[in-house]
């Protein structure tokens, strides 16, 4: 390569982190977006739906959350029309990356499924499964200044944010879950919802040496579900399992692909301070640990834990069909620090 043409790449690239460090200035908050968002919503609703959704910040219920088909509280989306519903998708597009809009949007789908599959009576199925069943519950008073909060949750959902003068200071508990886990919907069109939260990990332990898997696969048998479900805050317990630093340098590139998955969920200010702090925190401080069986199809439970983060992953229901995910914060979830 000519010194020219040397030069030309080096002004091309340094034009382009130029370009890249501008954009991430002038990137909006979240936080804002999520205030602006959540003061339409409310104005597009009438007194009776402004009272099933708006609570205290500092109400139980802010904390109240779970991810089975069971009541809430809070205004469910299919008691909404026009503006109303609307505005109420904006709000929850605001809480996430395109990327995470798209996944609950069909992870929400998943209920019509379930209406179809399941038996009994027709009535009582669509009181349980309904792609509408979701509700949203503002906490305190959406503003650029001052602290509030807001919840989506449903069946297989529960995304959790506290906002804190115009910045998004907690946004977990964040819950996806996919039942029907795989759909084959014909020829070449098989679904899967969560399925690349599953392949990528399968794919750095069918990378472990022996020794890798001594440290890597804990148990052949997987437990029944995640733990912690709909409990306040994350297990503290030491991480186990292979740690980043002992990784071949295939299995940690697949391991920031599997960080990657459950990031891409959030608007990419959330995103991105996640990614630092984990960082921070240090890559090689990370352990992956994996139950049950190690085949496709088969019951499975893995772990991913850093110093800043812990995440779990269960396919074990509904012969290994049904899976439940979490991304949840260890210095403390809602905003909440944890007791030292």
């Amino acid at each position: 390569m000519t010194i020219r043409r040397l030069l030309s790449a080096v002004l091309v690239m340094s034009a382009m982190t130029a370009l890249l460090i501008a954009n991430q200035t002038s990137e909006p908050s979240s936080g804002l977006g999520m205030s602006k968002a959540a003061q339409a919503y409310l104005k597009n609703l009438n007194d009776a739906q402004k009272t099933k959704t708006s609570f205290a910040y500092d109400d139980k219920e802010r904390t109240n959350w779970h991810f089975i088909p069971r009541e809430r509280k809070g205004l469910p989306l299919k008691e909404l029309e026009g503006p109303a519903l609307q505005s109420a998708l904006g709000l929850i597009r605001s809480g996430l990356s395109e990327s995470g809009y798209d996944q609950t949007l069909n992870v929400m789908s998943l209920e019509e499924t379930l209406y179809l599959l399941e038996g009994g009576n027709r009535e009582e199925r669509r009181a349980k499964r309904d792609p509408q069943k979701y509700f949203l519950s503002v906490f305190g008073t959406p503003a650029d200044k001052g602290t509030w909060g807001w919840r989506l949750e449903g069946h297989h959902i529960s995304l959790n944010y506290s906002i804190k003068d115009g910045k998004v200071i907690s946004s977990t508990p964040e819950f996806f879950g996919a039942n029907p886990g795989t759909i084959e919907a014909g020829p070449g069109r098989t679904i899967r919802v969560l399925g690349a939260e599953e392949d990528i990990a399968r794919q750095i332990l069918k990378l472990c040496n022996e020794e890798q898997k001594q440290a890597c696969w804990l148990s052949k048998q997987a437990p029944d579900d995640l733990r912690g479900g709909g409990v306040l805050q994350p297990e503290t317990t030491a991480a186990v399992g292979l740690a980043a630093g002992k990784m071949s340098v295939d299995q940690k590139k697949l391991l920031s692909e599997l960080l990657g998955e459950y990031l891409k969920n959030m608007p990419a200010d959330v995103a991105r301070e996640r990614r630092e702090r984990l960082e921070k925190a240090g890559m090689d401080a990370i352990h992956f640990a994996w139950w049950g069986d190690g085949e496709r199809n088969e019951r499975h439970y893995y772990r991913v834990q850093g110093p800043s983060f812990i995440i779990e992953y269960n396919n074990t229901q509904n012969a290994a069909n049904h899976v439940h995910s979490m991304w949840r914060d260890m210095a403390g979830d809602f905003a909440i620090p944890l007791a030292k």
